[in-house]
């Protein structure tokens, strides 16, 4: 070969001609495989067996999907033999109660399906006057299959094809059968779920040792167990025009507001999206001030805590699939309290919920002050220490504020890292790690001593924090403060301070102040900042507008003051 024709080959390459592998659209194959076309708006059964077959081919896509289970068989009843088929997925239905309660019921000959096809049903009987009188009723293959022949404890009917299969994409079974435009929705649900575990993060000492799981089902069971009330109401809505995700909304009907209730009802109602995978999707979805990043709607876990908001008076919300409930309305100080208070002495309650105010405003604010004290206020220091810190610093050769930035920044990778990796290495990584990038910055001179003291304890405060969207919002928040405490020191940190307390007045969880009862003010002081002793819990929290003011009488303990 010549160097032009290498060259041209190289530089010139001659374009090969391209082949199309695309495979057929469903249209295609459908147009291909079935004589009967349908229209979009199709919503109605048809009373044609094979037309519904076809239908049914056609939606599914049953040529290329594998576990989607169309079984066809002959249904006996009243010795008269009908055309019938069972439509189910594959894994989400319990096969024995398929096979032992519905198929074999309708396919074998037995009692209930054997009897002469002239005979009436007896509806009622009565003597009157030594005169029999009966109530008959003239056989009707419906009422007889779903009254007769599917000892269900779970069967209803339908007859449009947009509910039947969003029963079937949730596990049900439905029975289709010939001459007749009604099927029979059975529930035959058999799927995997988690079993019910200990909490991962709310674990409380002395509380109840169950959290929820992915089964909206089990976890309304969870709920029922505790509130042992014919007054709870749970209602079922679906969100998302394609996955069509099954939500409930609790409340107490005797307790509840109704203005709260019907807010709920309205924002989850008109929610237009394709799809809803998780109760954090649906939170955003929700709260009213979404361009903030105050946690604004309470996330938890645990039965016991959803319990006792919805005996407050509050609106919880569960998602299936989501471990997690939403409960509605919240206020800043929620989220500073933890399940443990109700199950301990008021007095370990109010010094647990003093540490975590502390906590969270040593989180918030610590390094920021550092940073303001060492650049514009040294006179706040004593002189033992301030000498302590410029000597500390006197080899490091960054401004204070690279310095910090650098320190957080690594604390947040090493947190995130040990989040990431496999849960046995996940706290080794995150000890080790800190223990030596501290030490091996601290000798090669990049950061000082003292400023490591001031991130660890930072970090440590964060995990005080009981929930973990505040947590958060104050790691992301410290950056902002640091770099005010900067550029002008107290006075920007105090600047700072002002606009998150106006923005956090500004924010309102489903009409309920965020701050309140201080914002605005109630002259309850103490309230929410303290836990009362039990005995004094005597009314509901007057930001609910509850129906229900007061929760217990005014002496609780008859025992202890039996004339009062």
């Amino acid at each position: 070969m010549s160097f032009i024709d290498s060259f041209k080959k190289i530089f010139f390459p001659i374009e090969e001609p391209s082949h199309n592998f695309s495979m057929p659209s469903n249209n295609e194959i459908n147009s291909n495989t079935n004589d009967i076309e349908f229209d979009n708006d199709v919503t109605d059964i048809f009373s044609s067996i094979d037309v519904n077959i076809e239908y049914l081919k056609v939606k599914y896509n049953l040529l290329i999907n594998s576990d989607i289970i169309l079984r066809e068989f002959t249904l006996i009843a009243r010795n008269k033999q009908y055309r019938a088929f069972l439509l189910f997925v594959d894994g989400m239905v319990n096969i024995d109660l398929v096979n032992n309660y519905v198929l074999k019921p309708l396919m074998l000959k037995n009692t209930a399906n054997s009897f002469d096809g002239s005979q009436n049903q007896i509806i009622s009987e009565a003597v009157t006057n030594n005169i029999t009188v009966r109530k008959v009723k003239k056989f009707d293959v419906k009422e007889y299959i779903l009254n007769s022949l599917l000892p269900q404890n779970n069967v209803k009917t339908e007859t449009k094809f947009k509910n039947i299969i969003s029963y079937v994409n949730s596990g049900d079974c439905i029975l289709f059968v010939d001459t007749l435009n009604i099927v029979f929705d059975i529930d035959v649900k058999g799927f995997k779920i988690r079993s019910i575990s200990k909490p991962e993060n709310e674990v409380v000492i002395r509380g109840p040792q169950e959290a929820f799981i992915e089964s909206i089902r089990v976890n309304t069971t969870l709920i029922r167990r505790i509130i042992n009330n014919e007054n709870l109401i749970i209602e079922n809505i679906k969100i998302g025009s394609l996955s069509q995700t099954a939500c409930a909304l609790c409340y107490m009907k005797n307790i509840a507001n109704d203005d709260l209730v019907a807010e709920a009802k309205y924002r989850l109602n008109n929610i237009n999206i394709d799809y809803l995978i998780s109760s954090g999707q649906l939170e955003q979805l929700i709260e009213d001030n979404s361009k903030y990043s105050l946690p604004q709607i309470i996330a938890t876990e645990r039965p016991d805590k959803v319990a006792t908001h919805l005996l407050e008076g509050r609106v919880v919300i569960l998602v299936n699939g989501s471990p997690y409930a939403l409960v509605v309305p919240a206020t800043f100080i929620d989220f500073l309290e933890s399940p443990e208070d109700n199950n301990i002495k008021f007095q370990f309650a109010n010094l647990l919920k003093i540490i975590r105010i502390s906590a969270f405003m040593i989180t918030l604010l610590l390094p920021g002050i550092y940073v303001a004290i060492t650049s514009f206020h040294q006179e706040f220091v004593p002189t033992e220490l301030l000498f302590a810190i410029v000597a500390s610093r006197a080899t490091v050769p960054f401004s204070i504020i690279f310095e910090i930035l650098i320190m957080e920044l690594s604390f947040e990778l090493i947190r995130e890292a040990g989040l990431r990796v496999p849960t046995p290495i996940g706290p080794t990584l995150g000890i080790i790690g800190a223990l030596i990038i501290g030490q091996a910055a601290v000798d090669a001179g990049i950061v000082s001593p003292i400023l490591i003291i001031i991130v660890a304890i930072t970090g440590i405060t964060s995990f005080a924090i009981p929930d973990y969207y505040l947590a958060f919002h104050c790691r992301v928040s410290r950056f902002a403060y640091i770099i005010l405490g900067y550029l002008a020191g107290l006075l920007g940190i105090a600047v700072g301070a002002f606009i998150h307390l106006l923005i956090a007045t500004k924010i309102q969880s489903f009409g309920v102040s965020y701050l309140d009862p201080y914002i605005p003010s109630k002259g309850k002081i103490f309230n929410g900042i303290f836990t009362a002793p039990t005995w004094k819990r005597e009314k509901r929290a007057d930001f609910l507008d509850t129906k229900k003011i007061e929760k217990q009488e005014h002496i609780s303990m008859k025992w202890k003051y039996p004339n009062q």
